[in-house]
């Protein structure tokens, strides 16, 4: 069974704070919070209870790849694995949701470095948290010929190009901007793979 009746202030103040935590949810407004609060309440208990085991597992078992940083079960994720994907050449993203993007568009074999955000002082995030030194490492090895900086058409997404474009060109590699024929102001995970695989074919020098 789902949400049952019991003590109206008791019930309040749990939906309340049920709310609260789910408006802390990227995207997510008081409106779609309460939607989405009063759809989980409804639900058969199990539903509930399969919602935040899944919620656990992925906190447990998921973490950065030693290499690019995005989510994965192993040491090493299973693109940085692949013996296929070329080497010489570095897809840099905001997001692990955004590696899934590109990869849908199939139109590019190289390897990926995920920041895990954007620079933005307002919200106090600075080059300290991002995953920028482990890029730097990375290129430091010799094998990249190539960084392409794939950061979201915003105005964080394009400071945090020229930022990074500024600190590894005196490694003597090229390096790239995806054009600009995603819309400016969007999200990269939310584009359709023609959008993405164009982008990736008609990318400029910095």
């Amino acid at each position: 069974m789902g949400f049952k009746s019991g003590n109206l202030e008791q019930e309040i103040k749990a939906l309340d704070e049920m709310i609260c935590e789910l408006k802390k949810l990227p995207g997510i407004g008081e409106k779609t919070a309460t939607r989405l609060a009063y759809f989980i309440l409804r639900q058969p208990e199990n539903f509930a209870l399969g919602l935040s085991k899944a919620i656990k597992n992925a906190r447990e078992k998921l973490h950065s790849c030693n290499q690019c940083c995005t989510f994965t079960e192993e040491a090493i994720c299973d693109i940085c694995n692949n013996p296929e994907r070329s080497d010489d050449i570095l897809c840099v993203v905001e997001e692990p949701s955004d590696v899934m993007a590109f990869e849908k568009s199939r139109q590019f074999n190289g390897k990926y470095h995920v920041l895990h955000g954007s620079l933005s002082p307002l919200d106090g995030i600075d080059e300290g948290k991002l995953k920028i030194r482990e890029l730097q490492n990375r290129i430091k090895q010799g094998l990249v010929k190539e960084v392409v900086l794939a950061t979201n058409p915003t105005v964080e997404g394009d400071t945090t190009a020229l930022y990074i474009a500024r600190l590894i060109k005196y490694n003597d590699i090229k390096v790239s901007r995806i054009a600009h024929g995603i819309p400016v102001g969007s999200e990269i995970e939310y584009l359709d793979g023609a959008t993405l695989g164009k982008a990736l074919q008609n990318r400029v020098s910095l």
